[in-house]
């Protein structure tokens, strides 16, 4: 055979091009996936998020409080609720309802009328410091010029001193320390590569790889297909759980203030809804390709639109509704909640069954889309 030779290259070039156009999914998966992702995150992820919801607890219905609240909607950081007590508005604090919870004391008109400086209370959930970072510094310089308007002329001044002080707790993380907040979410990370990937191949490999005529010959049903196929990786999943944590509080120094066994259990859950989701795409993919990119474009929402890498709060509510449908956002939730809250049933139970409901509308899905039959 002589050396490279043009006309062989276009006979091959031809041949790839014909194959290809037997392909159209695979064609179509390659040049919409990306577009649809381009878009969807261009307008949907924010560093720097704003109207975060804050829960503001005062007995004071005054001039000044109008002031004070009017001042942190301005900023337009805060997004102020009423809450009827200080330890609803910690409970929303612990679930995740609120990112700051704001306490007015009782009497704070009359104590900044008489000059005695009174402390306003901000609480800051600090478990993602990013998401409450540019809020907390603009909060901190409210303080001087919230109350100007409304001061009496004696407390006016060419360079006024601050009427009231600013204490700012926060909470979960207060050192803001990146790993508490990392770490923890990549547990779900983590789980949701390896259970969604690997399960994602499990029919197109049995297709491709001329297996599915004898597993179709057998005596099973579709549900029993794919209960049998998952259920392995179920295992794998705890095994990757227990390395993750093992090395997350050795390492990293990550705090487990909940129970483990209560995070185990919800993130079975999780695994379930990731498997389901796997198998799903496995039973709607011709080729292994094909899976491979349904899970890609499911991975990259998953972690783009759960909170993992930008605010959740700092979304628009489009996204936000998005995300509030994958599973992955509500096991970040229960991650961070367990290990850096302490939090407990019923603190989850608002992430747990949005999960059950997610897999047993996939599973069911999965189930339906089996085909018993190659055609």
């Amino acid at each position: 055979m002589s050396g490279f030779s043009l006309r062989r290259l276009l006979a091959m070039l031809h041949k790839e091009w014909r194959q290809m156009r037997r392909d159209p999914g695979t064609i179509g998966l390659t040049v919409m996936l990306p577009l649809i992702q381009l878009f969807l995150f261009g307008f949907a992820i924010n560093a720097n998020p704003r109207h975060l919801p804050t829960a503001l607890v005062s007995a004071d219905h005054s001039i000044y409080e109008r002031d004070l609240v009017g001042a942190l909607q301005n900023t337009g950081y805060f997004t102020l609720h009423r809450y009827p007590s200080a330890a609803a508005a910690d409970e929303a604090l612990a679930r995740g309802d609120v990112l700051f919870v704001l306490e007015i004391p009782p009497g704070f008109a009359r104590a900044v009328t008489r000059g005695d400086k009174p402390e306003v209370l901000m609480e800051a959930d600090a478990s993602d410091p990013v998401a409450v970072g540019s809020a907390t510094a603009a909060l901190l310089a409210l303080n001087a010029t919230a109350l100007a308007r409304d001061l009496p002329p004696d407390l006016r001044a060419p360079v006024p001193a601050p009427p009231f002080g600013i204490v700012l707790h926060q909470l979960y993380n207060p050192e803001q320390i990146t790993a508490l907040n990392i770490v923890p979410g990549l547990i779900a990370v983590i789980l949701t590569i390896s259970t969604l990937v690997m399960t994602s191949l499990a029919i197109t490999r049995e297709r491709e790889t001329g297996t599915m005529e004898n597993l179709l010959a057998m005596p099973v049903r579709p549900v029993e297909v794919m209960l049998g196929k998952i259920i392995p990786y179920v295992g794998l999943g705890y095994v990757q759980i227990g390395l993750i944590l093992l090395v997350s509080v050795t390492v990293f120094g990550i705090p487990v203030r909940g129970s483990v066994v209560l995070l185990l259990g919800a993130l079975g859950l999780f695994i379930a809804c990731n498997l389901a989701m796997g198998f799903a795409f496995s039973t709607m993919a011709r080729t292994q390709m094909q899976a491979q990119q349904l899970a890609q474009f499911a991975f990259l929402p998953s972690m783009m639109l759960s909170g993992f890498l930008f605010p959740f709060e700092g979304m628009p509510a489009w996204a936000r509704a998005i995300g509030a449908w994958l599973p992955i956002t509500h096991a970040l939730r229960i991650c961070r909640g367990i290990l850096l809250k302490g939090n407990g049933w019923a603190e989850i139970w608002p992430d747990l069954w949005p999960m059950a409901l997610f897999a047993l509308i996939v599973g069911t899905i999965a189930v339906r889309l089996y085909r018993e039959t190659l055609d």
